[in-house]
């Protein structure tokens, strides 16, 4: 750290992404990427004309990618909001409605701190309940940004979409975000509710569901008057924050919807096989609907689970919160990688 650096970010503690070894080759399960690629109309976006166009600036309005997500999810284009990920949304979100301080679970996605920190959010990270769940009236009558993943992560664990409104309605003069980047997985969108209030921000990303975490888009739903405050902070900061190539491969993948729904499907399915075996061999697994499981054994701490499973060439995430230190979570890859895995795990503890 330079003597330079804003006294006010000194003390901030960064986001730590997954790692990215490049040493050897790994069935890699540790950052909730899709085993599959994206689809072939994502492959022939990016021709001569695009390439060619690159010389130009990009949309800053995204208009045919708001356009085609309005009709997708059957809403306005002036309630979509697109930006480089959902990360990028989730901090203006932070910039925008935190002033009066920010309320999530204290066991979630690990940026909701940093954003807080970042934008002076003072921040109350609510304890989940002993069975990691998230109890939704602790949420009631904050009337600050309240933020919450669902499902959320790294627990996979989801609230039902009556909670999720109880919360809306409980703070009329706070902004409610639902972080959705894993609903596609087995959840329900609270997509429906933006249309009864109009203090709902619901977020979603191309970075799962739909095979593109290395584009950088995400997406967002509200009221067109919050999406006005985020299109303001977005043209004051960087206007062409989604880069041309990136709406040209975001369009295409929506032109071909049914083929990422598939794929979630057989993660789903490979999620459940992967379940099941662990629960067979004594894992404590949470009712993950996401595209990861969380998973703790009696037999082997997490850490030591964490650091074998990396020895036979299998990364996982683990987490050294005490509250959750004795989990894994493990990305559902192909139904082959899961195999691996549990064959890895069988003879780590020994159990063949």
């Amino acid at each position: 750290m330079s003597r330079y650096l804003n006294s006010r970010y000194a003390e901030m503690e960064a986001y730590v992404p997954g790692e990215q070894p490049r040493d050897k080759k790994y069935i890699k399960l540790n950052t909730n990427e899709s085993p599959f690629p994206p689809s072939r109309s994502v492959l022939e976006a990016i021709d001569r004309a695009v390439i060619e166009d690159l010389r130009l600036y990009c949309d800053p309005t995204c208009r045919a990618l708001r356009e085609k997500l309005g009709e997708i999810y059957s809403v306005s284009p002036d309630c979509v909001y697109l930006a480089g990920g959902s990360d990028d949304i989730l901090n203006f979100a932070f910039m925008a409605f935190g002033e009066k301080g920010s309320v999530y679970p204290a066991i979630s996605y690990g940026f909701y701190s940093v954003f807080a920190a970042l934008h002076g959010s003072a921040a109350e990270e609510i304890p989940l309940e002993d069975d990691l769940s998230i109890d939704p009236s602790k949420y009631y009558g904050k009337n600050k940004l309240v933020v919450i993943a669902n499902p959320n992560a790294p627990t996979g664990l989801l609230l039902g979409l009556d909670a999720i409104e109880q919360i809306v309605v409980s703070n009329p003069d706070g902004v409610v975000v639902i972080d959705e980047a894993y609903i596609d997985f087995g959840g329900e969108s609270a997509l429906p509710l933006i249309e009864k209030y109009d203090n709902l921000l619901v977020v979603r990303t191309y970075s799962k569901s739909r095979s593109m975490a290395g584009a950088r888009l995400g997406f967002a739903f509200g009221s067109p008057e919050l999406i006005a405050d985020l299109e303001k902070l977005k043209y004051s900061t960087n206007p062409y924050n989604v880069n041309a190539m990136t709406q040209a491969v975001g369009l295409a993948a929506l032109c071909e919807d049914d083929y990422y729904m598939q794929n979630c499907r057989t993660i789903i399915e490979n999620r459940e096989y992967t379940a099941t075996e662990l629960r067979r061999l004594g894992f404590t697994v949470t009712d993950s609907k996401t595209n990861f499981v969380f998973a703790k054994t009696d037999k082997m701490s997490g850490a030591e689970l964490y650091r074998r499973l990396r020895e036979e060439g299998i990364l996982v995430r683990h987490f050294s919160t005490p509250e959750i230190c004795e989990y894994n979570r493990i990305t559902v890859g192909t139904l082959d990688d899961m195999k691996a895995t549990v064959s890895a795990i069988k003879k780590i503890l020994e159990l063949e």
